[in-house]
């Protein structure tokens, strides 16, 4: 009899590069698009409006970088702490360190001689792995990953910001903002939709709450720029 086997992919295997992909796109499309929308409420030119925009996606995409890494590294120090304390606890007391894995199988609802058949199993094997899966959550599936984050919040961030640059770039002077605006909720609209599919949400939820926040932010962006803006 031959053995069936297949292929699962999970949304939480997508987790490690999913929300900073996101986050990086949607923070990209909405803060260039609303420096875009401010600076031309203020009556500035094309140019003035795309010099504005540039030096927008140029610090926002190094800015999401650095605090991506910052972040996740935290994170992975975190972890870090947390795996070698765990190291020194099964070196120091085994004997506690194997009743502790015990109940939590126990805890889960496996019965004393199975739950603790299985700890000893996985403790032979690989117990601070055991332990750091199934005490402290760490799996490899998960696991912090701080460049990772980095370069993908910069790389999406910038790919956000470029899309109200080059409306801003071709529409007609006049109804930049408008354009601009236009395009961008949009794009958000879709942005949202496909993190939502992607992690395996709603799609018109996600598009929905994203696109709400961006027109929010749009608008309050062009106030600002219609109040302290001088028309040339």
């Amino acid at each position: 009899m031959s053995r069936l086997t297949h292929s699962e992919i999970h949304m939480v295997h997508r987790i490690g590069w999913l929300r900073a992909a996101v986050l990086g796109a949607n923070d990209g499309l909405v803060s260039t698009a609303s420096l875009v929308v401010g600076v031309a409420a203020a009556g500035s030119g094309r140019p003035e409006i795309l010099i504005a925009g540039l030096a927008g996606l140029v610090a926002g995409a190094m800015s999401m970088a650095a605090g991506e890494y910052v972040s996740v590294s935290s994170q992975t120090d975190a972890e870090q702490a947390d795996l070698a304390r765990e190291s020194k606890e099964l070196k120091d007391t085994p004997a506690a360190e194997l009743e502790e894995l015990t109940q939590i199988y126990v805890g889960r609802g496996l019965d004393e001689g199975l739950a603790r058949q299985v700890a000893v199993q996985l403790t032979q094997k690989d117990a601070l792995g055991a332990h750091a899966r199934d005490e402290l959550g760490i799996s490899e599936t998960v696991t912090a990953r701080p460049i990772q984050a980095a370069v993908v919040s910069a790389m999406t961030f910038a790919a956000g910001a470029v899309i109200p640059l080059i409306v801003a770039s071709v529409a007609p002077a006049a109804q930049i903002s408008v354009v601009v605006a236009t395009t961008t909720l949009v794009g958000l609209m879709a942005l949202g939709g496909l993190g939502a599919s992607a992690g395996g949400a709603g799609i018109l939820k996600g598009a929905i709450r994203v696109t709400v926040w961006g027109a929010l932010a749009l608008a309050a962006t062009a106030l600002v720029g219609m109040v302290f803006g001088v028309a040339a």
